[in-house]
């Protein structure tokens, strides 16, 4: 097995929203803030290359919205999903699975394009199984007005369409074992309904995929949660449930929107779970 960190593209968001009601001057030790109250999001998603697989978690916010758009986000950097996989020699015709953590737009944008004369949408990854689970698909396709601004048709409805769409089995607990695609999964429901946690084994490690339910370093204590999570207090439960098994089984934990800290390990304190070591994807992916 190999993994590639694919960068499809560096953003920014209100820190504010981004720390719910964890006051600046705390939240911001972690995660500078510029003049506009803005801070540093990457969209780092993950390529797997197993036997004839190449599976692809998450994709970013892809390129298709308008400038207007994309203006509420201040893009920097020259990172693309494309570009990205061709520095790994890769092309989107080679993805045979999309795993998608969440169908947020920041997610799962990525996955769809304009077709050549732009009167409609079609599936980036042709050859590819798009996956997701059955309550969330629902949650996102019949959106709560708290959220139907992040879940956009044009993001999913294509490769629904396109008949590409696969759904992982939904478990009995919050964890599925030894899943389709080969890794374990974790559910948790704060930030949205049955957000997906891939656990990958490679080379005796646990690489844990960390999405929107630990999206920076700086959401390590339990009580920094995302406003944009629409239920806070399980989030609560389930971050400090999952960091006390990162910190007893010593997970490695990608972190997708950590725009400077790529991969983490944690450790018990007296303070709760903390930091323990930082990472860079070549440390550990070689």
């Amino acid at each position: 097995m190999n993994l590639y960190p694919i960068n499809s593209g560096n953003f920014k968001l209100d820190g504010g929203a981004m720390f719910g009601v964890v006051p600046k001057s705390l939240w911001q030790r972690t995660n500078p803030a510029d003049a506009n109250n803005m801070i540093d999001i990457a969209a780092r998603c993950l390529l797997i290359e197993d036997g004839n697989r190449l599976i692809l978690i998450d994709t970013g916010m892809g390129n298709k919205q308008s400038d207007k758009f994309f203006g509420y986000y201040h893009l920097w950097g020259d990172d693309t999903l494309e570009k990205s996989l061709k520095t790994h020699g890769f092309h989107p015709d080679d993805i045979t699975d999309v795993f998608l953590t969440h169908l947020h737009f920041d997610h799962s944008g990525g996955c769809v394009q304009w077709n050549k004369d732009r009167t409609g949408y079609e599936p980036v990854f042709k050859n590819a199984h798009y996956w997701s689970n059955e309550d969330h698909w629902q949650w996102a396709t019949q959106p709560n007005n708290r959220e139907k601004a992040s879940f956009l048709k044009e993001n999913i409805l294509p490769f629904e369409e396109s008949g590409q769409l696969k759904f992982t089995q939904l478990p009995e607990t919050n964890l599925l074992k030894n899943s389709t695609l080969g890794f374990d999964i974790f559910f948790a429901d704060g930030h949205t309904d049955k957000q997906m946690i891939p656990l990958i084994n490679y080379n005796g490690k646990t690489i844990a995929f960390m999405a929107d339910l630990l999206p920076t370093v700086g959401h390590l204590p339990i009580p920094f949660v995302m406003g944009y999570d629409t239920r806070p207090l399980l989030t609560l439960d389930e971050k400090e449930h999952f960091l006390n098994l990162a910190a007893d089984n010593n997970y490695y934990l990608f972190l997708e929107h950590d725009a400077h800290n790529e991969i983490i390990t944690v450790k018990h304190t007296e303070k709760g779970v903390r930091l323990n070591n930082t990472f860079s994807t070549q440390d550990i992916f070689k």
